[in-house]
């Protein structure tokens, strides 16, 4: 049931844009069923997304601007980027280039830093056609993280404390508080919050 509401939400979007309404339309439907019958931020913020992209004017925008409220209330960080860009898409072809640059920006700094290479070039493409010059990240200084700053910063992202992370990894909490820190260099961020943020994804979540 997860995997074919996340399958669906992906062909509401790929008939949008390949001028296929009535495919859309019934995957839509469907999508619908098993959102409203989930309940959750993610699956009624996806499912806002899709509708918002099938539909004009303020309808469209409200829509838009309800998905990334809220896909910002839970922690599927992907899915609000990509609520991001189609809402900046939409924006830049409405003629508001500055509203579209803030959206495409925000969507582009969150998708490079994921690794989500695809959309990053699909939103810095959108920025270039706005008249934005936008520069290609440098390599993921996520790839300079040694095996276990990896493992331990994926452990911090989930919300363990430093004495559970270090009770699991059989290592001192003034030990984990020092890779963290190193970690945090690394990535150039401040603290725990923004993990989420840069951290790579280790699957696709599908509706639920």
């Amino acid at each position: 049931m997860a995997v074919r509401g996340w399958a669906l939400a992906e062909l509401v979007e790929a008939a949008t844009h390949a001028g296929e309404p009535a495919v859309a339309a019934a995957a839509m439907e469907r999508l619908s069923e098993q959102t409203r019958a989930s309940g959750t931020e993610w699956a009624l913020g996806t499912e806002a997304r899709c509708r918002a992209m099938r539909c004009d004017g303020q309808a469209a925008e409200d829509l838009y601007r309800e998905s990334i409220s809220r896909l910002g209330n839970c922690r599927m960080t992907l899915q609000l980027a990509r609520a991001r860009l189609v809402y900046g898409e939409w924006l830049r072809r409405s003629g508001r280039r500055l509203d579209a640059r803030a959206q495409l920006r925000t969507a582009y700094d969150m998708l490079a830093s994921m690794g989500a290479d695809g959309f990053a070039e699909r939103a810095r493409r959108e920025l270039l056609a706005t008249g934005e010059a936008v520069r290609k990240p440098a390599a993921r200084t996520v790839d300079q993280l040694t095996a276990q700053e990896l493992q331990i910063a994926r452990l911090a992202r989930g919300g363990r404390t430093n004495q559970e992370i270090g009770v699991q990894l059989f290592i001192s909490s003034r030990t984990v508080e020092w890779h963290l820190r190193k970690v945090f260099a690394k990535l150039d961020i401040g603290s725990r919050r923004q993990l989420d943020q840069v951290l790579p994804t280790d699957r696709h979540t599908p509706v639920s």
